[in-house]
């Protein structure tokens, strides 16, 4: 009989970040074995740099496919694109070139993906301008992965710190921008999808709460007209379809709210409005999920951190926690 576990493609990310070194850690010991079955998807020499980097040691088995691993070696299972020689770019520097390559190790995952060998694809972190100036012409990752998938409704980014789930209406475009496309149809859909992520990630009537864009939640249309014409509306018209969501509140203080419990996850109306809440409370802890497409993708919250690459200090918490939460999603799918 098979293990019940889900199988997940992890990637080392781009290789002049913290990435390799990450993933070469949390694989040397096996803590993620109770997990996930986990198959690298990247050169050998990428995992080697990482190694090297942690100051461990780690034992592989190469195979062309997720589809041929024998899940009963002991040894790390290792699908080797050899694509990426590690000592052609230099640590801790964006490269263009590396961006690229990043970007056809995650395009092979999702090959997999899409061929039923894996049940979700991890990674760790990337550099979205390394992969844009390399040919991946998409402000994000997310959307090269609706790209590649072919996929055509709505998706989102969304950000989950223990337990609680930030998703949010608009996301890597300027502020600018974000606010001529925050309007009603976006919030909808935004509130259906964060319910929806919730109740798939196990929690049973989740509730939501819905950030104000102007200060003082508009102070009652003293500061804008959005939250009394556009925010409310839509809040009140997806309350009454049986979603459970409320708002819209105060945006500096919405997230005391969610923290003490009274919400299992917010809505922000922009990027900032939510990630700077997230990571002053658990910078290293932080999981980004791309909600809303057939493959399960997550990543840690943070960046590649070129300032600490190669000292052998980068933290593996949210990497690990971007795993749970990928197996996690994986299995209710």
């Amino acid at each position: 009989m098979g293990s019940p576990l889900p199988i997940i493609a992890l990637t080392p990310g781009d290789c002049t970040g913290i990435g390799p070194e990450q993933v070469a850690r949390i694989l040397s010991d096996g803590r993620l074995a109770d997990v996930a079955r986990l198959v690298v998807v990247g050169d050998a020499r990428v995992l080697d740099l990482g190694a090297a980097q942690a100051g461990v040691s780690l034992a592989c088995r190469r195979y062309d496919s997720p589809a041929v691993v024998n899940w009963d070696d002991p040894l790390v299972p290792l699908v080797d694109l050899a694509n990426i020689d590690p000592a052609l770019f230099p640590p801790g520097i964006g490269s263009a070139q590396s961006g690229r390559l990043t970007g056809e190790t995650l395009a092979r995952c999702i090959e997999f993906s899409k061929a039923g060998e894996v049940d979700a694809v991890s990674f760790a972190p990337l550099n979205k301008r390394a992969m844009f100036d390399g040919g991946w012409k998409f402000p994000d990752e997310h959307k090269m992965f609706a790209h590649l998938l072919g996929h055509s409704g709505y998706f989102s980014e969304m950000n989950v710190l223990d337990g609680q789930w930030m998703s949010r209406v608009t996301s890597h475009v300027s502020l600018r921008q974000a606010l001529d496309l925050v309007d009603r149809p976006a919030i909808e859909a935004a509130i259906v999808l964060a319910i929806r992520m919730m109740e798939t990630a196990g929690i049973a009537a989740p509730r939501l709460a819905v950030a104000a864009l102007n200060p003082h939640n508009g102070e009652g249309g003293l500061f804008g007209m959005e939250e009394i014409e556009i925010i409310r509306p839509a809040v009140e018209a997806m309350a009454a379809r049986g979603f459970s969501c409320a708002g819209p509140f105060p945006s500096d203080t919405v997230f005391l709210k969610a923290f003490a419990g009274e919400f299992d996850g917010v809505l922000s109306m922009y990027h900032d409005q939510g990630q700077i809440a997230t990571k002053m409370r658990g910078f290293n802890r932080g999981v980004t999920v791309t909600a809303g497409l057939d493959t399960v993708f997550t990543t840690p919250a943070h960046g590649t951190a070129f300032d600490i690459v190669g000292q052998g200090i980068a933290d593996t918490g949210a990497i690990e926690n971007a795993i749970r939460l990928g197996a996690k999603l994986a299995g209710r799918t």
